[in-house]
């Protein structure tokens, strides 16, 4: 049965990998491996009863991650729609290339925090296209921007799914993420963006020489401050609700989205059907991406047969009697996130390791935040951030790899050390 189980896992994580390749959606290749993988565990072991029991616990831990990442989606997307992210966008002016990327790459480190890695990078990657004419600009800014998206999203238990994960298991908290792993995420970020400023020098900013037309939402100024300060302030006090009740974040979410929906109704109650369609919170559940929902189900079922069946603590065991240093079984795990989703390799290691050996917030947890939030920056396919900018700008696997990954690379090297050290010299 083991061998079978290790088989069938390999075969689904390929075809999760191989995505783009074999044009076969990672979403399927998930729910498939997911089915077969519990099927056969269902099959071999003969106790109907413990499968089921099991298969409900796995149930609900996955619920409330899709859960909470259902409702942020929804929340951005209505804030969005009321044309509320120009708030920061239309401040965003400057004529030298260096300082406009500067500036492009805290805002994008920041809101990556507040909201999540793809949507900030899908949100400044639009913006470039208004502001930059010359398309080798662009690709540029869109590498850095992925760099800083997933650098943001990594110290910020709502600004990456990988943190999200570690942080609704209880291997993390709000505040320890945020003070063990901030500088380590500057320093991912601000390495890479020191050495492309310097090759830019004093070149100048290439404006757009025709601006096109873009469809836009009948919102008023008041309606768009609103909606942004409604929504951001949503996402970032979902931890302080989680610390202070003591309820899943899901909970968190679902109450400020449930707030979000009556302020909207209420503002919109007097347009006409047709003009308030496009605002609702209706409407926005229709805009979120579901295939992401739905193969974060697939993985992280999948990913528990191997947890009940113990393969995974006993790959635990044999990297640790192989590897021996944590600091590098983590590292290698970031740098392999780069080429599969690390999603799964996150799913994999909360199963591998034992609470009661590693308790939340312990070295290994705040370093694995680390280490998969930002490992993915260095391939373009290696994040959700990269495949979004990859797919806006239409930029080349090849391209990426050989201009930006080796900046992605250094940055995530300095912040990795930086945080060894860290923790080897104050605990």
């Amino acid at each position: 049965m083991l061998t079978a189980l290790v088989i069938v896992f390999v075969l689904a994580y390929a075809a999760i990998a191989l995505e783009h390749p074999i044009k076969i959606n990672k979403s399927a290749s998930a729910l498939i491996g997911a089915g077969l993988l519990w099927t056969i565990y269902a099959m071999s072991t003969g106790d109907h009863h413990l499968v089921s029991e099991q298969l409900g616990e796995s149930l609900m831990a996955t619920a409330q991650i899709v859960f909470f990442l259902m409702g942020a989606m929804t929340i951005v997307e209505v804030v969005d729609a009321h044309n509320g992210f120009e708030v920061i966008t239309s401040r965003i002016q400057t004529k030298k290339l260096s300082t406009l990327m500067w500036m492009v790459g805290f805002v994008t480190f920041f809101l990556s925090a507040i909201l999540d890695n793809l949507t900030t990078t899908i949100v400044m990657v639009s913006l470039m296209k208004k502001l930059l004419g010359k398309r080798d600009d662009r690709l540029f800014f869109a590498g850095i921007i992925v760099i800083a998206a997933n650098a943001g999203g990594a110290w910020s238990p709502i600004g990456d799914v990988t943190t999200t994960m570690l942080w609704i298991g209880g291997q993390i908290t709000a505040l320890a993420i945020i003070e063990g792993v901030f500088i380590p995420s500057v320093i991912n970020m601000v390495i890479p963006l020191a050495v492309t400023s310097y090759l830019m020098g004093d070149r100048r900013v290439e404006g757009v020489t025709s601006t096109g037309t873009r469809k836009r939402t009948n919102t008023t100024k008041f309606e768009q401050n609103l909606m942004f300060v409604c929504g951001l302030g949503i996402l970032v006090m979902v931890p302080v609700f989680k610390t202070v009740t003591h309820l899943p974040p899901f909970m968190g979410i679902l109450f400020g989205l449930g707030i979000l929906w009556l302020v909207g109704d209420l503002i919109h109650r007097n347009k006409d059907a047709d003009e308030r369609a496009p605002l609702t919170l209706v409407h926005a559940l229709t805009k979120i991406d579901m295939g992401s929902i739905v193969f974060f189900i697939g993985i992280l079922l999948a990913v528990a047969t191997l947890e009940h069946t113990h393969i995974l603590t006993s790959l635990a065991q044999w990297m640790d009697k192989s590897v021996g240093r944590l600091d590098v079984i983590v590292m290698l795990i970031g740098v392999v996130s780069a080429v599969v989703d690390n999603v799964p390799l996150v799913a994999a290691s909360m199963g591998m390791y034992d609470m009661t050996t590693h308790p939340a917030d312990s070295f290994l947890w705040e370093f694995m935040a680390y280490c998969a939030g930002t490992g993915g920056s260095m391939l373009i396919i290696g994040s959700a951030a990269g495949v979004a900018a990859m797919g806006l700008e239409k930029i080349d696997f090849f391209w990426y790899m050989k201009r930006i990954s080796w900046l992605a690379l250094i940055g995530y090297l300095g912040g990795a050390f930086f945080y060894i050290a860290e923790r080897n010299l104050f605990g």
